[in-house]
Parts: C-alpha cells; structure tokens; sequence
C-alpha cells in the first residue's frame, strides 16, 4: 500500500482501506496533468471516489462508512499526493466536514449539552455522518476574506431567522469543491451575537436559490481544487439543516484530541505525498540518462550527489515531523496533553511543508532546464509545493504562535466574529490565514 510508506504499522483493517484507495491512483494519476493546465477538478473523480466507499473513509460504520481514523485520512491523502495533489487537497477537505458530526458526538457524550439541546445537536451531527457514509460530497465553507487581528479566522457572514428557517447573507472566500461537491457546510454568525459563542453550521446545498460562484481561482499550484469560493445572497436554510445552538461550535472544540484544526496533518500529508512523487521521479531520470562522454548515470556526478543527498534529508525530516504528530494526535492513551499536541502541530506544519517545497526545488536544480516546464513533474510539484508554504499557515506564524506559547502563555484565537456592519472583500483568498479555516478536526 502506497500509504504505508507514512503509516508503517497498519492494521489489517488499515490496509483494506488503504487498498480502495490505491486502486482508484490511476485514474487520478491519468487526469492530473490536464487538470492542472486548465485549472478544472475532473468531475469523474467525484463518482470515483463515491463508487470507491471513499467519501465515507473516516464515517463510523453505523453511519455508513469505512470506519477509518486520522490514521487513514493521513494515509489517503498522502497517496493521493504522489498522484494527483489537487485531488488529495480537495478530498482532505470533504473530509473535514467529518468533525461536524463527530465532534458534537463526543460532546454530547461528554456532558456538554443540555437535555433540551441534545436532540437537536445530535439530528444535525448524525445527518452529517449520514450524508457522507451515503456518498454525498461536503465542502467546507468557512475562510472569509475579513480579517480580525486576534483570531486565525474571522466570520462576517451572518444568519438571521424567519420562518421555518433562517436566510444567509455573506462571502466565503476559499473552500474546495466549488461547484462540485453536494452540500456546502457553511459557517456563519447568529444575529445578535458578537463572540464566537454565536457561530452556527447550515446545510447549503449546491444550487440553492441565492448561491452563486466567485471568479474562478487561478492559483499557483493546486489548481484543480475547485477553490473559487461562493457567495450567499438571502440563501434561504430550513430549520433541520442547521445547527444554531449557541454556543454548540465552541463546546465541540474542546472534545477534540488536539486542536480544532488537529487533522491539518492530513493536508501536509498530501503535500508529502507530492514531495515523495518527485524525488522518485528525479532519482529515476537521473539514474537511467547517462553522460554522453563518460556512459556514467547523470546522478553520479558531484553536483547531482549533493542535490539528491538534500532531497533525502529534507524528505526524511519531513517524514518524521509528520509521523510524530500522527503518533501525539492518534495514540491511545494519550501521550501528551492537548496544549502540547497543538503546540507540536503549529511548529510541525511549517517543517513539514517547508522541507516539501526544498525536495521540489532541489528536483528544479537536478533536472536543470529541461524539468523548468510548468506541466512536468518537477515543475508542477515545484507550484504545488509553493502552495503549502501558505497553506492554513506560514511557518513563520507557527513560530510565532510557539514563542507566545511558551513566554507569555497566549496564542491567537482560532474562531473570532466580525463587527457588526463588516463588509465581505471580493479578492480571492491568498494568505495563509484566510485557508486556516477550511480545515476541520477528525480524530
């Protein structure tokens, strides 16, 4: 299995997951080069991954799915990543949605709720799990363009009730799956209420009246994401497709085994996934082309040495910053405290990613001006790699948020609302704070 190259001690169970998801690498490795060129998710995948039990991987059983932890979604999105890292990207993403059915769960379990309030959040948390055990596709939609300096994530759009339901008003500046996925997980502030006490999760299904799309997205790298972002005008949400309990996004943050954000290590997972495809790609071409004067391989020579001896180092420390935190978020019990696990991950991410993007530049330089192409292999990982230095967030934000941590015991928010009266911008999201959002917890 692909994906026991990151997860080396997979169970039986593991492994028959991770089999679904090798089988479908093909195809994605088929289409990956055109989707890039014209910046289109292949809507073939959507039926692919649906037909494979994919969309359920990290769905308990009884909602329909494969069962699958973390440690699955880490493994997929990393095979996917030698294939094709827009699609990786993309389905990490659907995955994410995952956490709005199983985080209240725990909660609810934990004692969190009220008796009045358990009913309606465990309707919403187990149409959640349902919708994607069944095979629907969740994008979620919570980066906006407003920012707020305590928080990594300022929500502007707002929800007002009427009734039967409450109506939408607002701007999401970055969430994958535009136009392709089922349903719209949507974030959003209750009126009245101006701390994130007041964020509430709707069902925003795909064509609804007053859903339109931004202008597409066109990105660096990840370009088959799909990451135009939507507009909400007066979108009408009946009353059964949202969970508006204040306070319930709050509560369900506190169950999770890191942070809220703990699964992001399945997004640096996928660009892993891309860094690992091109140092083989590298390492191919250059032991198989000889020198036409000597007939010794091209990797021979001390230039090639140096380049590829990096590219080692630099993929090796990113394979043991990630396989650290997959063990601190997944091992049972628990190794370390959450605070510790969450500070783990804001120093982890920029390593890993930062070491992702010197694997591919090092592949640039081995290469030389043949691989300086934008749709070959060295070239693309190169754009795709650029895209996770700003991904969620920089590295140096990471270190940043650390040095706070352990000197003055503060750190940024992750969840902040907006003032009342905040207008949305336009621009599409570029910065890594704006992308935050869009990663969610699955344990």
């Amino acid at each position: 299995m692909i994906g026991e190259r990151l997860v080396e001690d997979m169970t039986d169970s593991e492994r028959d997951r991770a089999r679904r998801v090798d089988m479908i690498l093909p195809a994605l490795r088929a289409a990956a080069q055109e989707a890039d060129r014209t910046a289109t998710f292949p809507p073939g995948h959507v039926e692919l991954l649906r037909e494979a039990g994919l969309l359920g991987l990290v769905i308990p059983v009884e909602y329909g799915g494969l069962g699958g932890t973390l440690r699955d979604l880490a493994a997929a999105t990393f095979a996917m990543g030698t294939a094709c890292p827009s699609t990786a990207l993309a389905f990490f993403f659907h995955n994410t949605s995952a956490s709005r059915g199983l985080l209240p769960l725990e909660a609810i379990e934990a004692g969190l709720f009220t008796d009045d309030e358990i009913p309606v959040v465990r309707a919403f948390a187990e149409k959640v799990l349902t919708r994607m055990g069944t095979g629907s596709w969740l994008a979620n939609f919570a980066s906006e363009s407003v920012k707020t300096a305590a928080a990594n994530i300022t929500i502007a759009t707002t929800a007002s009730k009427v009734d039967g339901g409450w109506v939408l008003e607002g701007e999401k500046s970055f969430g994958c799956a535009t136009g392709v996925a089922d349903f719209y997980l949507t974030s959003a502030r209750l009126a009245g209420y101006d701390t994130a006490e007041g964020l509430a999760t709707f069902f925003v299904p795909r064509d609804a009246v007053g859903v339109s799309t931004r202008a597409p997205w066109d990105g660096l790298g990840m370009r088959a994401t799909a990451n135009n972002g939507i507009r909400l005008d007066q979108v009408f949400v009946p009353e059964d497709e949202a969970l508006t309990v204040p306070g319930a996004f709050t509560r369900m943050l506190t169950v999770s085994r890191g942070s809220f954000v703990g699964n992001q290590l399945a997004i640096a997972a996928a660009y892993l996934g891309c860094a690992q495809q091109v140092y083989h790609d590298t390492l191919e071409v250059t032991t198989r082309k000889t020198f036409a004067d000597t007939g010794a391989p091209i990797a021979s020579s001390p230039v090639h040495q140096v380049l590829i001896g990096e590219m080692t180092r630099q993929l090796e420390t990113a394979y043991l910053w990630l396989r650290y935190q997959l063990a601190i978020e997944t091992c049972d019990p628990p190794l370390k405290p959450k605070q510790e696990v969450f500070t783990q991950w804001r120093l982890g991410k920029g390593a890993v990613t930062e070491a992702c993007f010197q694997v591919a530049l090092g592949a640039l330089k081995a290469g030389g001006t043949s691989a300086a192409s934008m749709s070959g292999s060295a070239g693309r990982a190169l754009r795709d790699l650029a895209m996770g230095l700003v991904m969620t967030f920089p590295a140096e934000r990471g270190i940043l948020e650390v040095a706070r941590i352990r000197t003055d015991a503060e750190a940024n928010q992750l969840f902040a609302t907006a003032p009342n009266g905040t207008a949305t911008s336009s621009g599409t999201s570029t910065s890594g704070t704006d992308t935050t959002s869009a990663t969610e917890a699955v344990r």
